[in-house]
């Protein structure tokens, strides 16, 4: 099958700009921006032995953010009570983010700012844990007293958490499409806008780390012994992490000028396989072209690519085929997941964010731990850190059963 007589996006309306007011994110290099930032300058990644959860543990890298099991929810916010809400409480204190988020709400009313939340496990830890703390009753098993929140064992925990913890009465909806969750959450948030449904958007990802992720991506033949190294000859797959972070979208008005924002989207659903990439990266492809047409721009146009890159074999290859079949050979095009780890649900916002402080700061990362080019990977893929200012840069988020999502960004 061949698909270059008719390039993707070729028939894509473009979109309207959409303002970045705030961002912040919360990962194993730390917390907030400057984090992620000094940890990409410095080269020194959040990757360590896994010393999650008790008694025999997989022999894998992980990526976990401190703190999480010292740092509860305030007692008005006990009843969501899960390590994956304490992390989203967490990360919306990072970089002015809750502040932000209470102005527009003053400013426009909280029922013109939606929440569009992506998560993959949302809060399946605090399930894992009341199941393994089943109590006897005269009418058989039942949960704890303590875990008897039923909010909590669904997928929406984390969208009903951020609605209470901010007090935003839009439009509240939470994505679970797997690894590209979060990326999703700006398409979505673009269209509630244009759809005159609301007239700003909080935006984000969180997942957090638990036996479910730790061994079902095991079973699957996914996970590395090492540190995962994206792109390298030598990969062998991903090391799994955690993390949340948010963006505050915003209408802008009438002949202002955008600053930092949003430029285009793409989605595709190529559903190949419930696991493997499309073999010919159909998926990628349409996903990255329509987010070019939204935008208005070409190929050559994109300064960084943050690419999906998760260090399996498979994946990579495509991607990079892909990606080498529709950018010039000077595209600067890295995974960061050898710092942060692959963090699933909340992917799409991490490596978002990753391509927003490119854009501010002119810092192009690399990737770590990867050390020996793949033939079978193009020129584009860049080991090495470039520091040069750019104007649009891309992030691509893609997900199991080829649910994909490709994002423009401008400064």
């Amino acid at each position: 099958m061949h698909f270059a007589s008719q390039p993707p996006g070729s028939a894509t309306a473009r979109v309207a700009p959409l303002a970045i007011r705030r961002y912040t994110a919360t990962t194993a290099l730390g917390r907030g921006r400057d984090a992620q930032l000094n940890a990409f300058r410095d080269r020194t990644g959040g990757l360590r032995p896994n010393d999650f959860g008790d008694g025999d543990r997989l022999d894998c890298w992980i990526g976990r953010v401190d703190g999480l099991e010292s740092e509860g929810l305030p007692d008005a916010l006990a009843h969501w009570e899960c390590r994956n809400n304490r992390l989203a409480w967490l990360a919306l204190q990072q970089d002015g983010m809750f502040d932000a988020v209470r102005e527009a709400r003053a400013r426009l009313g909280s029922e013109r700012v939606a929440i569009v939340i992506g998560t993959s496990t949302s809060s399946i830890g605090a399930s894992e844990e009341a199941y393994a703390r089943l109590q006897a009753t005269d009418a058989g098993p039942a949960f704890p007293d303590d875990m008897r929140r039923a909010i909590v064992h669904t997928p929406h925990s984390l969208g009903d958490f951020i609605a209470h913890a901010t007090g935003l009465t839009g439009p509240c909806v939470t994505v679970a499409t797997a690894c590209s969750s979060s990326a999703k959450v700006f398409a979505q948030a673009a269209r509630l806008i244009q759809a005159g449904l609301a007239d700003a958007a909080l935006v984000g990802g969180v997942d957090t780390l638990c036996g479910s992720v730790l061994y079902g991506f095991n079973s699957l033949g996914l996970v590395s012994q090492g540190k995962c190294k994206p792109f390298d000859a030598t990969r062998d797959g991903l090391s799994l992490g955690e993390a949340g972070g948010f963006a505050l979208l915003e209408r802008v008005e009438d002949g202002a000028a955008p600053g930092l924002s949003l430029r285009g989207y793409g989605e595709s659903s190529d559903a190949h396989h419930m696991s493997a990439p499309h073999p010919e990266g159909l998926g990628a492809r349409l996903a990255m072209g329509d987010a070019l047409a939204r935008a208005g721009l070409q190929p050559s146009d994109i300064g960084y690519l943050n690419l999906h890159g998760t260090a399996t074999p498979a994946n990579d290859t495509i991607e990079a085929q892909a990606v080498a079949a529709m950018f010039p050979e000077t595209l600067h095009a890295s995974s960061t997941k050898g710092w942060t780890g692959h963090t699933l649900g909340a992917a799409g916002i991490v490596e978002s964010v990753c391509a927003l402080l490119a854009l501010e700061h002119g810092v192009l990362p690399g990737i770590l731990n990867s050390a020996q080019h793949d033939p079978a990977c193009g020129a584009q893929i860049r080991f090495d850190n470039q520091e040069r200012a750019i104007r649009y840069a891309m992030n691509n988020s893609f997900g199991f059963g080829g649910n994909n999502c490709s994002l423009v960004f401008a400064a």
